[in-house]
């Protein structure tokens, strides 16, 4: 099964996308198919009656009232937002399907949204170019001593989350309004 994974990638470059040649719809119709044989002498036979009758019935059904078949089903899968809710949410991502089990909120504390605020900033690459020069400016504030590695990193992790908004709107006023 490991070597199956070498080949793949090659597959790709010459099929192009797996949609296009891909035969599981194909292999499962045809089983459906099989499953419809009744005579074993004229399978083709067997198999053309069986279809007939299974669109006549699904055809039937369709005007049937208050009998579930197969056209008026309701979907496994429900993935219609529901208005009656009030969206507690932002109306830019408004909510999609339902949760699988029981759903549960929760709300975070103000250093976890610190810590996390912190986590996406120092891990950001857009942002390393910001990150040097706070280093830079904190170099230039202490002007007669030059502080140690960790001193500049301690500086940079607790003062860059506040500095950083600053520079970015300072930064926009520049380029919009001049």
């Amino acid at each position: 099964m490991v070597h199956l994974i070498v080949h793949l990638v090659d597959e790709a470059i010459q099929g192009g996308p797996v949609h296009y040649r891909w035969m599981y719809f194909v292999e499962r119709l045809l089983g459906h198919f099989k499953s419809l044989i009744g005579n074993k002498a004229q399978p083709e036979g067997s198999i053309a009656e069986d279809y007939i009758v299974e669109e006549a019935l699904t055809f039937c059904s369709r005007y049937f009232e208050g009998i579930e078949s197969r056209p008026n089903r309701p979907r496994c899968v429900n993935d219609e937002p529901n208005l009656n809710e009030a969206f507690k949410m932002s109306s830019i991502f408004p909510p999609r399907g339902k949760p699988v089990g029981g759903s549960s909120t929760f709300s975070l504390t103000q250093l976890v949204k610190i810590q996390a605020h912190r986590y996406v900033l120092f891990n950001c690459s857009a942002v390393k170019p910001f990150i040097d020069g706070f280093r830079d400016h904190i170099r230039k504030i202490t002007r007669g001593r030059r502080p140690s590695a960790s001193d500049l990193e301690r500086r940079v992790n607790r003062e860059f989350p506040d500095w950083f908004p600053k520079r970015m709107s300072e930064w926009y006023n520049n380029i919009c309004f001049t």
